[in-house]
């Protein structure tokens, strides 16, 4: 049996055990990758002091440091088109795997930059510039990780595969999370601000290059090869047609942006900035809340499949915004419920991980990675890159903007679901799928 007609024919099956190794292996690069994106947030505070003039306050010191942060997502497009572009022509695997070694390099040389105590305004300008590369590098592996799992499964377990992928990235986050409450609790303040923090990115170095050596033991998806066996590769710049032809997954990529940035990155911040927790109760209460955020993104994939993505998404959407709205409400006046409401927002943040079931779905495999990527990173650049800055802002008028900022996405994520209810957009089978 040819590679194609083994391809076409494999949709109805269950998961192979070669399907779970790809997707415990896909998923545990991508977190380790992950890892080594979203360690920066972890150490805002620290990099403010840092990296920006003494002379500062701390307002303007953590608005640049968001700045730097969000320096990288509006990097993320330039490096996914690119890397997609030659995911869709040259082969997937090979772009997954350059994506982790070109975030792993710039994760270690951070750990190493002097400070603004040692060469001025230089110092903040070569954080610039590696948070670039890394912008650069995760706006390939993101949506070529989805592309990737996707085009190993049967059709119908692609939203369990999506979802169980960004469960490995979100574990990325968890990870770092679990790296920063560790220092923070054997380290006292001065250490960390003294070398710390500077081990966070090292060992993120050291994780990005074990995530290359395990992509090593990945194989092509069986679509690729069968596109190139039929010689049915994209024969204009894939990109091109995305633009013209899909412009819909836009819309949802904004939901999963809101949902990611505010309430798993921003929130650990916010709560001390403005609810005087303490690091180590912001970042214990983040943990509980990845964890939860994790086993919600499997649920969500396997929901997507089971009930569509119309459902899933005007349910996860609701849920989304009144439990994100419980947190920010409550924590000000019953601070014990911070780890609950956490966990149960982060929970409910799980519903992105239905988001790359439809934007799978929504492009034809000759174009798929750079049609997911393109869209994927167009909302990531604008919103987040927007988003901790309006939020950063907003915070100047009221402790609650970062919820209201949320449930306003939510909204879009109610009105995709609907508008999927009544068309069957994205219901159809996976064409090319394993």
């Amino acid at each position: 049996m040819t590679s194609s007609s083994s391809a076409a024919s494999a949709g109805g099956r269950g998961l192979s055990r070669q399907d779970m190794k790809t997707l415990g292996l896909s998923a545990l690069g991508g977190a380790l990758e992950f890892y080594d994106f979203i360690v920066f947030v972890f150490f805002t505070q620290a990099l403010g002091q840092l990296f920006f003039s003494p002379d500062q306050s701390a307002f303007a010191k953590q608005l640049q440091v968001y700045g730097l942060f969000a320096a990288a997502y509006l990097a993320r497009p330039l490096g996914g088109i690119v890397m997609a572009h030659f995911g869709d022509l040259a082969g997937r695997k090979r772009m997954f795997t350059l994506s982790i070694f070109l975030m792993a390099v710039p994760t270690f040389l951070m750990g190493l930059l002097p400070t603004y105590a040692d060469i001025g305004l230089l110092a903040p300008l070569l954080m610039l510039v590696l948070r670039i590369v890394q912008g650069a590098a995760v706006g390939g592996e993101v949506p070529g990780a989805w592309v990737f799992v996707a085009e190993h499964v049967p059709s119908r377990h692609v939203g369990f595969a999506c979802g169980t992928l960004t469960a490995g990235l979100t574990a990325g986050i968890l990870l770092g999370s679990l790296v920063a409450t560790l220092i923070n609790a054997v380290l006292t303040p001065e250490q960390v601000l003294a070398w710390g923090w500077r081990a966070a990115f090292v060992l993120g170095g050291v994780f990005g290059l074990l995530g290359v050596y395990l992509r090593g033991y990945l194989r092509e998806t069986p679509v690729f090869e069968a596109m190139r066996e039929r010689k049915a590769l994209s024969a204009e710049l894939p990109v091109k047609r995305v633009i013209t032809a899909h412009p819909g997954p836009v819309v949802l990529s904004m939901l999963l942006t809101a949902a990611i940035v505010v309430v798993i990155l921003m929130t650990p911040s916010i709560l001390q900035s403005q609810y005087g927790f303490t690091a180590m109760a912001a970042l214990e209460a983040n943990t509980v809340a990845v964890v939860c955020l994790t086993i919600g993104c499997v649920a969500a994939g396997a929901a997507v499949d089971r009930y569509g993505p119309g459902r899933t998404f005007v349910a996860g959407s609701v849920v989304l915004a009144a439990t994100v709205y419980g947190l920010y409400a409550h924590i000000a006046t019953d601070p014990g419920l911070l780890v609950p409401a956490y966990a149960l927002a982060g929970l409910a943040v799980g519903v992105v991980g239905a988001v790359p079931y439809v934007m799978v779905r929504a492009f034809p495999p000759d174009v798929r990675f750079s049609g997911l990527s393109f869209s994927y990173n167009i909302a990531y650049a604008v919103f987040g890159g927007l988003t901790p800055l309006a939020v950063a802002a907003a915070l100047e008028r009221s402790r609650e903007a970062p919820a209201w900022y949320v449930m306003a996405t939510c909204l879009i994520g109610v009105a995709a679901g609907i508008f999927m209810l009544v068309t069957g957009y994205a219901s159809a089978p996976v064409e090319g799928t394993g």
